[in-house]
């Protein structure tokens, strides 16, 4: 908890605030500002010496992008541009892998002219005297004992930086020299000599394709021409010659004699079913409905002499009548012309009935032709099987050959310089850089400065809060409590203790002779707080532990004397003070620590204080004092709170209550003071002696000068911002 206005710790420095004290702080941390600005300006003053003096190095940068560069002329097989496997994130990193690989290095190391430059050849120039003694004793090589390769490979690597770039298939190559020239040299070769090492490895591979072909093709050859010698040497063998269409001459004949009988048995169908057709014409008279009668020249011309006949009779029926001999001759010579035409009609039906027959005969042979010719067929099966199989394996074989020169040709194609592209191109070459990448001076000795005030704070703020200085709040520029440093001490205005002069005597404190010196005597004057509080630290001790705070006061005193409520008021001053009033029920008509323990009211509620005054009070509440003393468990948790946020709390109690009303209030107590207000108060003492049976804790008679008072004020309670912040 924290106040509204800044106080000075009541006992020794050894009490220790719950909170901490950003005013205290702050002054402690301006008392030892050497202590912060000294090696601030020493880390300022050395950082920009070492940034002068050290020697720069520079930082050469390539870029090399991931790609598929394959073609139509350079791919093995056929496809669209750009159709080979692309970079994922684990091929990147192979990629990194391989540019950072030993046998890069060491050619890039030829390349670079690394060997002999004292920046990485540590064989380079004399060797120093305490190299010289280290290798006589062993405990390192001679550099001449390695090669100049590897002795340039650690600090090669050391230089080297190689990292893909973000979430993409290009990939930086850093190199870092003392030469800037060196540094983008550097970087170029590495990055060519990663390309070349690609190149290198496609025509690699390209070449063993092309030898390994070279030697499997011949064999193959004469395999090819062993099987196809098999082929004809079993067909001669079995008959099985191959005619038109690739196929045997047995398979072709018996197609040959299928379509021929299939053909005569065509012509003997259709000269019957013409047959049969002019027969049926001539037994019905339509013998012109036919059409090889009608087509028949001989039958033709026979109609047109009918015709002419027929009109000769229509003519000379005119004038002559049937039975004249003109008329008779000319039906007679128009009956001979039906009769030669019938009788052509029915050659007609005889010839195609002797064409149906000759077919019916052709039909006959060819299908005995044929059922032979299944014979022949059906033996030659076993044989064509025979020759399949030898036809298959040279086909396969002849296959395989032709597939393996193309590959062949194309491997002596792809063999040749500069027809296998890398999987990789330089987007970006190094040039030569201006700028030094170590150090950065401005950032090295902005970062070195504030790392050491940073560290210089924090050990100042450190010891401070570890020595309990700035646990207590910070007093304004004034005189402080000496009852802080001990009896015959002080502290002047700026806080450095000081031994007590002759202006300020202790005072005697007197113990009385039972109970172990365990009771004692304080003189106490109000108007000198700072003596008072003295008085007080000496008596009780160096406050500590977590009641160090908590004080029972009994008020003995006559009214017109010095009362607990002075003594509370007095502490204020130079503490945060709260005064718990369990003496009387005067105020009952305000809520108070009754309310509190019930849950009526909050800290904020019952805590008043007088206008002018410092002092918080909290008085007994509407329910009494009787109330509250019943609950001696409640009580206590409301003291420990009020232990946690003030420096001092004060429980007044009457002086004529019970030993066991005491007791709960006595053993969470710090310390007892009794008020007696003057020498030979026997009800005081008795007090006091009847507080040292039931506590330990150290006991004072109080006996106190009243200081002059203003006139007494009605209590309010605290506004918002003047009450204490409770957990």
């Amino acid at each position: 908890m924290t106040s509204r206005y800044d106080t000075a710790p009541a006992m020794g420095d050894g009490r220790v605030g719950d909170m901490l004290d950003l005013s205290a702080l702050w002054a402690a941390i301006k008392a030892r500002k050497r202590w912060i600005i000294g090696p601030t300006l020493a880390a300022l003053a050395l950082s920009s010496i070492a940034v002068n003096v050290i020697t720069p190095r520079y930082t050469g940068e390539a870029q090399i992008h991931l790609e598929n560069r394959d073609n139509y002329y350079t791919r093995p097989g056929p496809g669209p541009d750009g159709a080979g496997p692309q970079f994922d994130s684990e091929g990147v990193q192979s990629q990194v892998q391989l540019i950072m690989s030993r046998d890069l290095a060491r050619e890039a190391i030829k390349r670079i002219g690394l060997v002999g430059n004292p920046e990485f050849d540590s064989g380079a120039g004399a060797l120093g005297a305490l190299r010289k003694v280290g290798v006589l004793l062993g405990i390192g090589a001679h550099p001449a004992d390695r090669s100049p390769e590897d002795r340039v490979l650690e600090k090669y690597y050391e230089r080297l930086l190689v990292y893909p770039v973000g979430r993409s298939r290009i990939v930086a190559v850093e190199f870092t020299s003392q030469d800037p020239a060196l540094a983008a040299k550097g970087a170029n070769e590495i990055a060519a000599l990663y390309l070349e090492m690609q190149e290198a490895a496609k025509q690699d591979t390209a070449r063993s394709a092309s030898s390994w072909l070279s030697t499997t093709i011949e064999p193959l050859r004469k395999r090819l021409a062993e099987s196809e010698a098999k082929v004809e040497d079993f067909r001669s063998r079995n008959g099985l010659l191959v005619g038109p269409n690739n196929t045997t001459i047995t398979s072709q004949q018996l197609a040959d004699l299928s379509t021929q009988l299939s053909a005569a048995r065509s012509q003997q169908s259709e000269a019957q079913a013409k047959a049969g057709i002019i027969r049926e014409a001539l037994r019905s008279g339509r013998l012109f409905e036919i059409p090889d009668v009608a087509n028949n020249e001989l039958v033709r011309r026979l109609i047109e002499q009918r015709v002419n006949l027929r009109a000769q009779l229509a003519a000379e029926s005119r004038s002559l009548l049937s039975e004249h001999p003109r008329i008779k001759e000319l039906n007679a010579q128009l009956a001979d012309l039906e009769g030669q035409i019938r009788a052509a009609a029915e050659r007609a039906v005889r010839t195609l009935e002797n064409e149906a027959k000759i077919a019916g005969q052709r039909v006959e042979s060819v299908a005995a032709a044929l059922e032979g010719q299944k014979k022949t067929a059906s033996g030659a099966n076993d044989s064509e099987v025979q020759l399949r199989a030898l036809e298959r394996e040279a086909r396969t074989q002849r296959e395989q050959l032709e597939q393996y020169m193309l590959r062949y040709r194309e491997a002596l194609a792809r063999d040749s310089l500069s027809a296998q592209p890398a999987d990789a191109r330089i987007i970006s070459r190094a040039v030569e850089p201006t700028q030094p990448s170590f150090p950065k001076k401005l950032p090295i000795v902005l970062v070195s400065t504030l790392a050491t005030f940073l560290v210089s704070l924090a050990l100042v703020v450190s010891r401070e809060l570890l020595n309990g200085g700035a646990s207590a709040p910070a007093e304004k520029p004034r005189r402080k409590s000496p009852g802080w440093v001990g009896a015959g001490t002080r502290e002047d205005e700026v806080g450095a203790p000081v031994a007590a002069g002759p202006d300020m005597p202790p005072r005697p404190v007197a113990g009385l002779l039972t109970h172990g010196g365990r009771v004692g005597q304080l003189h106490l004057d109000l108007a000198d707080a700072d003596a008072s509080l003295s008085e007080i630290a000496r008596r009780l001790g160096e406050p500590g532990g977590a009641s160090a705070s908590l004080l029972l006061a009994l008020d003995a005193a006559e009214p017109t004397e010095v009362s607990a409520r002075d003594l509370a008021a007095m502490l204020s001053e130079r503490a945060r003070c709260v005064l718990v009033d369990l003496a009387s029920d005067d105020e009952r008509q305000q809520a108070g620590f009754s309310e509190l323990l019930s849950g009526e009211a909050m800290f904020s509620d019952v805590i008043t204080r007088r206008p002018n005054q410092r002092l918080h009070e909290i008085a007994p509440g509407r329910a009494g004092r009787a109330a509250v003393l019943a609950a001696p468990e409640l009580v206590e948790l409301a003291l420990d709170a009020l232990c946690e946020t003030y420096d001092w709390v004060v429980v007044v109690a009457a002086s004529t209550d019970e030993s066991r009303v005491l007791a709960p209030l006595a053993a969470r107590a710090r310390a007892a003071l009794v008020v007696a207000g003057h020498a030979g108060n026997g009800h005081a003492v008795e007090a006091a002696y009847r507080l040292a049976d039931i506590t330990k804790a150290p006991i004072a008679l109080v006996m106190a000068e009243k200081r002059a008072q203003a006139k007494p004020v009605e209590m309010a309670p605290l506004s918002p911002d003047g009450s204490p912040a409770l957990a």
